[in-house]
């Protein structure tokens, strides 16, 4: 159990340092920035990359959500569901708390948002709560079909990595304007906690959305689209 413990802190690590560190460090420089393209691109590869890192040893989850989603669809353990939110929690904070310690290396640094999600004024659009909760239930149910729907017997084997991690891009791609994207209560507890916008004040619905998503997702998948031998 350490092993996968282990890898589910290391991947959610990678994901929080990989993504947020890309919004917070590369996307604003001036005239060479990255942008939001580079940023949604960052996080579908944090995903990419760690599930063929570390997948074959925890399942690559990296994510609350997607724990849940996968516990509902009968692909994981109920009883290794909090050992693994446990797990992701603490890589996701060590992975903001080492990009906040590099972050503040520069003159004048402010942590600001800090790469953490919102709505209404804290919402890079000025998405209200509202826009945010359709959105955010909607793409955590959608990539919990994909992340189930690319691991099935029917889909072509050793591609699930890329596909989660095109789905994660494609998402962000989506939501970055509206919510800054969280579809991960992980991610957005971590991000939240070093920002200094009141973050902390709004972390509730991305975690509650994002764990509603996943079950929509997993209860979709299981009646409409899984066969009994995939």
């Amino acid at each position: 159990m350490i092993q996968r413990l282990s890898a589910e802190a290391f991947g959610t690590f990678w994901l929080v340092f990989g993504g947020c560190g890309a919004a917070v460090l590369a996307a604003g420089v001036p005239d060479v920035g990255i942008g939001y393209l580079g940023v949604a691109l960052a996080f579908g590869l944090t995903v990419l990359t760690m599930a063929y890192a570390v997948g074959g040893i925890s399942g690559g989850h990296f994510n609350p959500a997607v724990s849940l989603g996968l516990a509902i669809a009968g692909k994981f353990e109920y009883k290794d569901l909090v050992p693994y939110w446990v797990a992701q929690l603490v890589g996701g904070i060590l992975g903001a708390a080492v990009l906040y310690v590099i972050a503040s290396g520069t003159a004048g640094f402010t942590a600001g948002g800090f790469a953490s999600n919102g709505y209404d004024a804290l919402s890079p659009g000025g998405y209200s709560l509202v826009a945010a909760l359709v959105a955010e239930i909607v793409l955590t149910a959608f990539f919990l079909i994909v992340i189930l729907g690319s691991t099935s017997k029917l889909a072509p084997a050793g591609f699930a990595p890329i596909a989660i991690g095109l789905a994660l891009t494609l998402i962000h791609l989506i939501s970055i304007p509206v919510t800054n994207t969280s579809v991960n209560p992980a991610r957005s507890i971590a991000a939240a906690i070093f920002a200094q916008n009141g973050a902390l004040g709004q972390v509730w619905l991305f975690i509650v959305a994002p764990l509603i998503g996943a079950a929509l997702g997993a209860i979709i998948w299981k009646a409409l689209l899984s066969r009994s031998d995939a």
